[in-house]
């Protein structure tokens, strides 16, 4: 499809470009911006990042941002329940690629706690999160062909849980049958609101998924990222 052929909601922003370094240079410019704008009235900003390969140049760009890193709470969307030196563990791979040059001075918020499954765990992630002050402030998003983001599946039995904006829990084990390892994720209520929200996308399948969730857009559960698709969202894509 082409890029003028989506039709997002009234107020939500959309940024292509026609590289993923030129993504990654444009959001790392935006993202610092806000955080420096944060900074400037209050005594901490929060950075929530997603896993996967996408966010890689993005996380190289932004690391080198001269920022009162500091004074930077970093934490992940979501994370597998796996240990940290784990090859798919998102939490190694924002320690080895955001967390590095001035950024090593952020502190890191880990999701991932002792426990055998996210559930033992949930308790130890909330309180590793108990400073963590919402709404947040930067909150960049990625997102499956299934309409999933953070870790939000379609599938999964916890799901309904996850979403409830009436509930105060900021975490949430999820189990999704489509994937291989269990997850925790923070919930619908903690990644609502944040003061700026990017969605970062690469390929057209994407595109094509992003199109997709634009239709029907009250069925949050079929697609979780409607939920997101709202005023104030910003779309920065790349081929």
């Amino acid at each position: 499809m082409k890029m003028h052929d989506l039709n997002l909601p009234e107020s939500v922003d959309a940024y292509f470009f026609d590289t993923p370094d030129d993504t990654a240079v444009a959001l790392a410019d935006a993202v610092a911006r806000h955080l420096s704008e944060r900074l400037l009235i209050a005594p901490r900003a929060s950075l929530v990042v997603s896993g996967g390969s996408t966010p890689l140049p993005f996380f190289e760009a932004l690391r080198e941002k001269p920022l009162d890193w500091a004074r930077i709470d970093v934490l992940l969307a979501d994370e597998r329940w796996v240990s940290e030196d784990d090859n798919d563990s998102n939490t190694r791979l924002v320690r080895e690629n955001l967390l590095q040059g001035p950024a090593s001075e952020a502190r890191y918020l880990s999701l991932k706690q002792p426990g055998d499954t996210p559930t033992d765990g949930l308790a130890a992630a909330e309180a590793a999160l108990e400073e963590l002050h919402l709404p947040l402030d930067v909150l960049i998003l990625g997102m499956g062909s299934d309409g999933h983001t953070a870790s939000l599946f379609p599938d999964a039995p916890e799901l309904n849980r996850a979403l409830d904006t009436d509930s105060t829990a900021i975490v949430a084990s999820m189990t999704p049958p489509s994937q291989p390892q269990k997850r925790i994720t923070l919930t619908l209520h903690a990644l609502s609101r944040a003061g700026f929200t990017a969605l970062h996308l690469k390929g057209d399948d994407k595109l094509k998924t992003l199109q997709a969730a634009c239709c029907d857009i009250e069925k949050i559960r079929e697609m979780p990222i409607r939920a997101f698709l709202k005023p104030g969202l910003q779309v920065y894509w790349s081929a």
